[in-house]
């Protein structure tokens, strides 16, 4: 007989980029009482958080509310931040997605998005300036999926904004979602179909119908 040999494979070493090792800089710095730290961090993500509360209530107001009360509880509460369960932008927009919830609880707020904001303004760059019609009918297409977004259900709608809107990985959704990565892939798979569905629906009932395409998830 022949001994045995036991082999010990080694687990490579996790790799943590530079844009997570600064935000969690930036955060210990803050809670050691670095204004700067906390300012920088706060321009970093404060633009994310603003778009996701935007993209999830169809309300400025709720989303400039939303912002300001994610960093209000970042100073507050920040020390509570750990690593092990995720980065410093995830437990920033779980915060924000838990205010927006309980503003849905309170307010059952469902306003559509106005149509003149920062996106709407960034996409006339790329229609020229003597095409009206070409400029209208962007305009509509935007509006039409952004009523689309909002008419999803919750749970659904935030997969959506996080994965198909902000470019979230799975992995990264479900620490802000605080679920499983194949919780996640289900419900962005019923959210694609859901939210092409009512893409459909008011295309048939336009009188200028646009091809509705396929999404895509940055996992």
């Amino acid at each position: 007989m022949t001994a045995s040999k036991t082999v010990y494979l080694l687990k490579p070493k996790m790799t943590i980029s530079p844009t997570i090792q600064l935000d969690e800089e930036l955060l210990r710095r803050s809670m050691a009482g670095d204004e700067e730290a906390f300012v920088a961090l706060y321009r970093r993500w404060q633009g994310g958080i603003y778009r996701f509360a935007l993209q999830m209530s169809g309300s400025e107001a709720t989303a400039e509310d939303v912002t300001q009360e994610v960093f209000i509880v970042l100073m507050r509460e920040g020390h509570r931040f750990d690593p092990a369960r995720g980065t410093v932008s995830a437990y920033l927009y779980g915060i924000a997605r838990n205010h927006v919830l309980r503003r849905f609880q309170r307010d059952r707020l469902f306003v559509p998005i106005a149509v003149e904001d920062e996106e709407t303004s960034a996409g006339k760059h790329f229609v020229a300036a003597d095409d009206p019609l070409g400029d209208l009918t962007r305009t509509e297409v935007i509006e039409s999926v952004r009523q689309a977004v909002l008419s999803l259900p919750a749970h659904y709608r935030e997969v959506v904004v996080l994965c198909e809107l902000n470019e979230m990985s799975y992995a990264e959704a479900a620490s802000v979602l605080n679920c499983a990565v194949g919780t996640i892939r289900s419900r962005l798979h019923r959210g694609r179909a859901m939210l092409i569905e009512r893409l459909r629906g008011q295309t048939e009932r336009g009188s200028n119908p646009q091809p509705v395409t396929q999404m895509r998830c940055f996992a």
